[in-house]
């Protein structure tokens, strides 16, 4: 069977079980997009700048539990794909990335839309390829998205000349991925297993800190298993959370910079540490010779260049998250229930103690009859929108208050850009999201500034189908920067004012979308409930407390336990 590259593109691709790609086509790519009209299985949403796209596949890959897919052309589609695509590499989401080349011959000669996306992306991708024979495309497509979803999972970006797209070839079925010198480990030493549960049962103040490595895994269940039965406190990075219900006694909140005061006091004090598909980031462990300086640290990873890279692990354990749960939990059934769970030497002084820090600075704010805070927007968005909806957020403040406001109990129904930090992420992502889950309700939670980075994906909402809600938190600031002059630069505004903001209302309308707006606390529970309830895409803008601060905040530099309260 003779087929052209760009119909061998597609059929590996399908054969992947890919049902859409998100894409934007160009001179490069028109031989795929030509072959594209033939496969109405394969759903391609054309979104409206290349950066979008790849937000959107990496949010569709976290809510679907799958891998995303984008198309962009050569050049200038290429480079602008590179934010989504470093965005993802942090976080550690699978993603293959289609981009078109200028034909092999006029490679390296500066032709029309050449870039050398190969060596620009080489920092930020799991892997690349530049594909520089035909009867190596469909071998390269299937190990790319073994790459992308295989051990710890990331971007792969595949570089495609024209002139192969175009080729002809007698296709050979190339098999299943097998890469030689690629073999990541997913079983755990059960040696290692075996102390961390002598650990367990020697411990007074344990805490489990879970990452973004539990959801990537599928581990939330075996992670609640082990808290549960040990009655273990959990706390949770960024990307972490939704890993373990958020409604549970036993959850703590977020730890680190804008963490709650009792996960970051715990963290300080506790005497074994078991994380699970953390990182160690800066954000998290403030000074790492302060964070947790007395404990015990396990660390479960199955990328073992993660182990001791930030924080010295005393346990280290290479493996996947779920695996290695699973079979600890296992090791642990066939223990004495009380020497397991601190029955026997009265952890509960632990448990009572953080309670207490809880009692003595509880996450809070107070909502006046005057002007809306940021806070009740959230809190008043968790209610009614409940633990089901998936929440994107966008970077920032906005970023913030719905990690501390939002309690999620399920994982990727929490969807951010958590390790570069992208302003312009959140729309995109709710999209992707959308078309990932179309039967959920997805929220994106934006601030002033960062909703302007992308838009025109209101554009994509609206032609795709795909109706997403919006939260607009306008406080007419770049808050979180204007946050840290406030407080460190002696309230010097410098390029932070944002006072000449759209009309958002007029916005949404201008796209085909609802705009809806109020300043009035009374307002904000209906405006909500109606927007949650219209059909289509909804823009809700609330026009909040100008200076209002995240609270908690550890500053540059600090422990984690040297935290700025309310």
């Amino acid at each position: 069977m003779k087929l052209t590259g760009a119909q061998i593109l597609i059929k590996m691709i399908k054969e992947q079980g890919v049902d859409t790609i998100f894409g934007y086509p160009g001179g490069a790519v028109i031989d795929i997009y030509d072959e594209l009209e033939n496969h109405n299985d394969l759903r391609h949403i054309l979104v409206r700048h290349e950066q979008a796209a790849v937000h959107m596949a990496d949010a569709y890959a976290r809510a679907k539990g799958g891998v995303g897919v984008a198309l962009v052309t050569s050049g200038p589609g290429a480079t602008n794909t590179i934010t989504g695509i470093a965005s993802a590499y942090m976080d550690s989401i699978p993603v293959v990335i289609f981009t078109g080349q200028v034909p092999t011959a006029l490679i390296g000669n500066d032709a029309f839309q050449e870039v050398d996306i190969v060596g620009i992306t080489r920092p930020c991708t799991k892997h690349n390829y530049l594909v520089k024979d035909i009867k190596k495309l469909a071998k390269i497509i299937n190990d790319a998205f073994y790459i992308a979803t295989s051990g710890r999972p990331g971007p792969v970006l595949v570089d495609l000349p024209k002139d192969i797209m175009a080729a002809t070839i007698e296709f050979e079925d190339p098999g299943k991925a097998k890469l030689r010198s690629y073999k990541p480990t997913y079983d755990p030493n059960k040696k290692q297993l075996a102390k961390v549960v002598k650990l367990i049962k020697k411990a007074k103040k344990p805490v489990i800190f879970a990452g973004g490595g539990v959801v990537l895994s599928k581990a939330s269940p075996e992670l609640t298993q082990l808290a549960r039965t040990t009655q273990m406190p959990v706390t949770a990075s960024l990307m972490g959370l939704g890993a373990f219900p958020g409604s549970d006694p036993l959850w703590m909140g977020m730890p680190g910079m804008h963490g709650t005061y009792r996960a970051n006091m715990a963290v300080t004090n506790c005497d074994l540490m078991i994380s699970a598909g953390v990182r160690f980031d800066d954000r998290v462990t403030g000074r790492t010779d302060k964070f947790a300086a007395g404990a015990t640290i396990v660390q479960i990873d199955i990328d073992p260049t993660s182990i001791h890279k930030n924080v010295e692990a005393t346990c280290p354990i290479v493996g996947d998250c779920k695996i290695s749960l699973a079979l600890l939990n296992e090791l642990l059934a066939k223990e004495d229930p009380e020497e397991i769970n601190g029955s026997t030497m009265n952890r509960q002084e632990w448990i009572d103690q953080i309670a207490q820090w809880k009692a003595t600075s509880p996450q809070r704010f107070t909502q006046g009859p005057d002007v809306i805070k940021p806070q009740f927007v959230i809190d008043t968005l968790h209610e009614l929108a409940g633990p089901n909806a998936i929440i994107t957020t966008e970077v920032g403040q906005n970023q913030m208050w719905t990690a501390q406001y939002y309690h999620f109990d399920h994982p990727n129904h929490f969807i951010t850009s958590g390790g570069l930090g992208v302003m312009g992420f959140g729309l995109p992502a709710a999209i992707g999201a959308k078309a990932a889950c179309p039967d959920q309700t997805v929220v994106c939670v934006a601030g002033d500034g960062s909703i302007q980075m992308n838009s025109q994906e209101l554009m994509t909402a609206i032609a795709a189908d795909l109706p997403v809600k919006i939260v607009i938190l306008n406080n007419r600031y770049l808050g979180m920067v204007r946050q840290w002059q406030e407080l460190f630069y002696d309230k010097r505004y410098a390029s932070t004012n944002m006072e000449m903001t759209p009309d958002f209302v007029k916005l949404a309308q201008a796209y085909g979308a609802t705009g809806l707006k109020t300043d009035k606390p009374e307002d904000v529970a209906s405006i909500l409930k109606e927007g949650l309830n219209l059909p289509g895409t909804v823009i809700m803008e609330f026009l909040v407390e100008r200076e209002e601060l995240v609270y908690p905040m550890v500053p540059a530099g600090g422990a984690i336990n040297e935290m700025l309260l309310v």
